[in-house]
């Protein structure tokens, strides 16, 4: 059997980024609209650091308003509400990104709940995972598992009636995900690391998506042969060979187990990291049409 199709994120994402692109190019040309993303970010995490730059970065490329807010760790978290809500009531900023995880002090619930659903281009809040929980068509989805789900759709099609595993339960990827699997009419199992008989729950799968972040946790016989094998992981690993201190980036998955039996696969990193800053940019020309009264882009 030939080793799977490598789905590649970072083209694909390179695609979705110039559609949005070309779209915002038409809102300001026909209606005088510039998306604007506001991000804020608490604290000095070197991580989100880059992330932050990085979504900055993109935005300025794909011709939106970009508006950064960087706080000290020790923001109260009611001078952060009060930036929200000066936030909610900004024209010009139409997604609304608050950067996770933020410090130990702050409410992260509580912040997530202040921002107005409309821009709430995270999909977090619990109205826009409830709209998502019961199949409604105006839900903002979250940007990681929309971008598993388009990456799956263009490699396979229609999804109806396959038997989909989501390796993972939580808010931002695990549930959401499951909920945008049975929209599309899969058979959806959730399944985690204290479930039974794990490995032939995935055996079963002809779609895994791995979202539980324990580094090549699923093994290459876990996998169904053929099936597709999304991994959402991302999980720095000591790498000697790279010399002493060095890390490297795996996922959930084995990968160079798994690409002898998947039909397809998508690789850490250049898979699903660069679709989630791209499905971000994507919530943000959606809500900024809707703001507006516009009719969404099929993006």
């Amino acid at each position: 059997m030939a080793d799977a199709d490598i789905i590649n994120g970072k083209a694909f994402a390179e695609g979705l980024r110039h559609r949005v692109s070309e779209e915002a190019a038409r809102l300001k040309a026909d209606h005088g609209l510039v998306p604007g993303l506001a991000v804020v970010l608490v604290g000095e995490d070197p991580a989100s650091q880059v992330y932050v730059r990085n979504k900055g970065k993109q935005t300025v490329e794909a011709g939106m308003q970009s508006f950064e807010h960087k706080l000290p760790d020790d923001t109260g978290q009611d001078e952060l509400l009060a930036l929200v809500h000066r936030l909610n009531q900004d024209h010009a900023v139409h997604g609304i990104l608050v950067q996770l995880p933020l410090p130990g002090h702050i409410d992260e619930k509580a912040v997530i709940d202040a921002i107005e659903t409309a821009k709430d281009v995270d999909g977090f809040h619990v109205v826009n995972t409830g709209k998502l929980a019961i199949g409604t068509n105006d839900a903002m989805v979250p940007c990681t598992p929309l971008g598993c789900l388009m990456m799956l759709k263009d490699k396979l099609g229609s999804l109806s009636g396959k038997k989909a595993l989501v390796l993972g339960r939580s808010n931002i990827v695990g549930k959401p995900m499951a909920a945008l699997l049975l929209k599309e009419n899969c058979t959806v199992t959730i399944a985690h690391s204290r479930t039974r008989n794990l490995a032939d729950e995935c055996r079963a799968a002809d779609i895994l998506v791995a979202a539980v972040g324990r580094p090549r946790m699923v093994k290459g016989d876990w996998i169904k042969p053929g099936a597709v094998v999304i991994d959402v992981g991302m999980n720095r690993i000591d790498a000697p060979e790279k010399g002493e201190g060095k890390t490297r980036l795996v996922g959930d998955v084995d990968f160079d187990a798994a690409v002898r039996v998947a039909g397809a696969i998508t690789p850490v990193p250049g898979g699903v990291g660069p679709m989630t800053i791209a499905c971000l940019l994507r919530n943000t020309v959606v809500a900024a049409c809707s703001q507006k009264g516009l009719e969404a882009p099929d993006l």
